[in-house]
């Protein structure tokens, strides 16, 4: 029962038809792209038709004041494959994605909506849009938390198998009744301080057949 009540609320919140705090933003951008969503969800064709979300987004931003012409790169911290981390101040850090991990613009805010549900200790919040000669990224605003302490990724795999998430392969996970993937949860994107998990780094998926199936 507990199982169907949170897919239910998942529902809600992914399709937009439910606020979750910091959420409201990341939905709206969310509905605009699903608005003019292709009628076929094969990963290939949702990869080619990238290049149009980002036209779509681009337009949003400026239709709605969400252009960012400037980032400061003294406040540079890191970079991984998808994303660059800036400081903002003493409590929280810009992250500039590209969203390459996804095969839609729209896969990835679902990742935010997600984080968001099941870790709102790092909640994402999205701040606007910047485009160099290369890329668009999206920037958010998440808390910054600094480590303390080594992640013991043991308590990470109970903490997950706690809460539905089957370990399936290295720092992957998967949750069988809300079909949600989650991976890549090594040490350096789950942090420790004073003994708490804080994931900071998440990259969440959707199994369709199992997530939208009543």
């Amino acid at each position: 029962m507990k199982c169907n009540l949170i897919k239910n609320e998942l529902q809600a919140i992914i399709s937009g038809t439910s606020e979750s705090g910091n959420a409201s933003l990341i939905q709206t951008v969310a509905n605009h792209l699903r608005s003019s969503k292709r009628t076929s969800p094969v990963a290939e064709e949702k990869h080619e038709g990238k290049k149009e979300e980002a036209k779509k987004l681009i337009q949003f931003a400026f239709d709605n004041d969400l252009t960012i012409d400037f980032i400061d790169e003294r406040k540079f911290v890191s970079s991984g494959a998808e994303q660059k981390v800036y400081i903002k101040d003493n409590q929280f850090v810009f992250k500039l994605n590209d969203s390459i991990y996804y095969a839609s613009w729209e896969d990835y805010f679902y990742n935010l909506l997600l984080n968001n549900y099941f870790f709102p200790d790092t909640a994402y919040e999205l701040v606007g849009f910047y485009s160099d000669e290369f890329n668009l990224y999206a920037i958010v605003e998440q808390p910054f938390v600094k480590a303390d302490s080594i992640t013991d990724l043991l308590k990470v795999k109970e903490f997950l198998n706690s809460n539905g998430f089957l370990n399936t392969r290295n720092n992957d996970y998967y949750n069988p009744d809300l079909g949600i993937i989650l991976e890549d949860l090594h040490d350096e994107n789950v942090l420790t301080n004073q003994g708490i998990l804080y994931f900071i780094d998440t990259v969440f998926y959707i199994n369709p057949s199992v997530f939208w199936d009543k």
